[in-house]
């Protein structure tokens, strides 16, 4: 089931099993998202590179709040990311932006959750429209994408002319603050 008039929301789930949960979601009929990234690992004997969760803990789900008991007692779901017993929803550019820069970013990974910093869309190149946060790191920069809700973020590497600086009220208003 695709319907785009229900809203995402992030189900909180056991690790290591986010993929298994998100699988069993879809074949109930539900729109499940599991964002993944590539990750190098090291055994003793050999390094392999796995699809590890952007999010450990959480996948995304769409769904109707009114009916989100088949998801809570789906085995290894934990609970739906919450305000006491409202669920809350994610909004639909959130989880746009997320696809998008796991899909098309050369380079994509968890970052830390950033609060402050300069807003940006991108403008050109396969992240084109993505708005995020633009850090540097290690002499390049990276387009910071967040999930408010759980206050977790992911980050890709993006050419620094690509970018072009949002104004929101809130980072003029601290302008304007520090200026006083």
């Amino acid at each position: 089931m695709s319907n785009n008039s229900l809203a995402w929301f992030a189900v909180q789930v056991r690790s290591p099993l986010e993929q298994w949960l998100s699988v069993t979601l879809r074949e109930k009929g539900y729109e499940a998202y599991l964002p993944t990234y590539r990750s190098r690992r090291a055994w003793s004997d050999r390094v392999k590179e796995i699809d590890q969760p952007l999010f450990p803990r959480y996948l995304f789900c769409r769904f109707d709040p009114m009916y989100r008991l088949p998801i809570l007692k789906t085995p290894n779901v934990q609970g739906i990311v919450s305000i006491g017993r409202v669920p809350i929803a994610i909004p639909d550019h959130e989880i746009e932006a997320v696809r998008k820069t796991v899909s098309e970013a050369r380079v994509a990974g968890p970052w830390p959750y950033l609060r402050e910093g300069q807003h940006v869309r991108i403008r050109k190149g396969p992240l084109t429209g993505v708005e995020g946060i633009l850090t540097e790191f290690k002499n390049s920069y990276r387009l910071v994408v967040s999930i408010e809700l759980l206050q977790r973020s992911i980050a890709a590497e993006v050419d620094g002319d690509w970018v072009e600086v949002l104004h929101s009220a809130s980072a003029t208003s601290r302008q304007v603050a520090r200026a006083l």
